[in-house]
């Protein structure tokens, strides 16, 4: 198969021909046709995540099709249209027992614990616990990017965040993970506003429905900003691009008993919070890791029922021969996915 390869962090990414994988017992071999180029994959390449192995082939949002099945897998044949969550559990420990595959203990992620999905072929294991059935109005590049970033989103603000109908969000970055939560909460009837320093970003939030919008660049306070708007502060806020501001102004711009939701990935080290803010105003800090394949149906629903369009976030589609370049820049702007053709 053809794959996109790295041997060292910050290294050259080459596009080299591997052997396909087989399917292990109870896993599955997909055969990929679409695959989400995501800011994890950057992370991941600068070597910042501890359980990627190198060499490696990074990709963690995909779809595709069915090419193999392990033994020991029902319910799931060749040719199957399918997805998964980028988080994938195991389905037999305690956590994925009572239900939380997303932060299995003995946790699955392509594209970081094993090879990934800027390939032609991926193996996945577990197959029963994680694989999710592709509608046939779903198209491979949209199903693609649902794995991770709109997920996680779905999850920060359906489960973590509790966003109810006329609740004020804010959400701070507005690139696939803050869009997608615009959508999210906009489709339970929440009310928006988008924070970025990108005026293009923050066009497209309020095309997507954010009722206001802040630019963190033309104002000294973006926590007072939020909380003017809102009329005493956001029920609800989201970190969705992970830096140590983000948090904090999301932190401050609550109003009392507010839910504050750590989405994005952090850099390493501590990151100082307003705790005198927690306690004072009895806040809730919570993080959103993903979600698990038995909760896709409800997000498919808001998809194939035109309640949410995450089309609409797709910049771009390109090669797999042109995944090195764009992986290495990152430069955000919207969502690029990467098409590999059926052989």
């Amino acid at each position: 198969m053809r794959a996109a390869l790295y041997r060292e962090f910050n290294g050259p990414i080459t596009i080299e021909d591997l052997p396909d994988p087989t399917p292990v017992p109870g896993g599955v071999v997909i055969e990929v046709r679409a695959s989400g180029l995501c800011r994890s994959d950057w992370h991941g390449w600068r070597g910042e995540d501890p359980d990627i192995v190198l060499p490696h082939i990074p990709g963690h949002e995909l779809a595709g099709v069915i090419a193999a099945v392990g033994p020991g897998v029902r319910g799931w044949a060749e040719g199957d249209r399918v997805t998964l969550p980028f988080c994938c559990g195991c389905g037999t420990c305690p956590t994925c027992v009572a239900g939380q595959t997303q932060i299995c203990d003995r946790h699955f992620q392509p594209g970081f614990t094993a090879f990934g999905s800027f390939a032609e072929y991926v193996a996945i294991p577990f197959a029963e616990t994680n694989l999710v059935k592709l509608p046939d109005s779903v198209g491979f590049p949209v199903a693609s990017i649902l794995g991770c970033r709109f997920v996680t989103s779905y999850r920060a603000v359906v489960d973590r965040g509790r966003v109810g109908e006329d609740d004020w969000l804010a959400v701070h970055g507005c690139g696939g993970i803050g869009l997608s939560a615009i959508q999210i909460a906009v489709a339970r009837g929440a009310r928006v506003i988008a924070v970025d320093v990108d005026p293009a970003a923050l066009e497209l939030a309020r095309a997507v429905g954010a009722s206001e919008t802040v630019n963190a660049s033309d104002v000294d306070d973006v926590a007072a900003a939020i909380r003017d708007l809102s009329g005493g502060g956001a029920h609800v806020s989201i970190d969705a691009l992970g830096s140590p501001t983000c948090a904090v102004n999301s932190v401050l711009c609550l109003r009392k008993q507010g839910t504050h939701v750590q989405v994005g990935l952090l850099p390493g080290g501590a990151t100082p919070m307003p705790m005198d803010a927690v306690i004072g105003r009895e806040l809730v800090l919570s993080g959103s890791h993903g979600l698990s394949a038995s909760r896709y149906p409800e997000v498919m629903k808001l998809v194939t029922d035109g309640r949410v369009d995450p089309g609409r976030l797709l910049k771009r589609t390109i090669s797999l021969d042109e995944l090195p370049e764009a992986l290495c820049e990152m430069k955000g702007g919207g969502i690029t996915v990467v098409s590999i053709p059926a052989r």
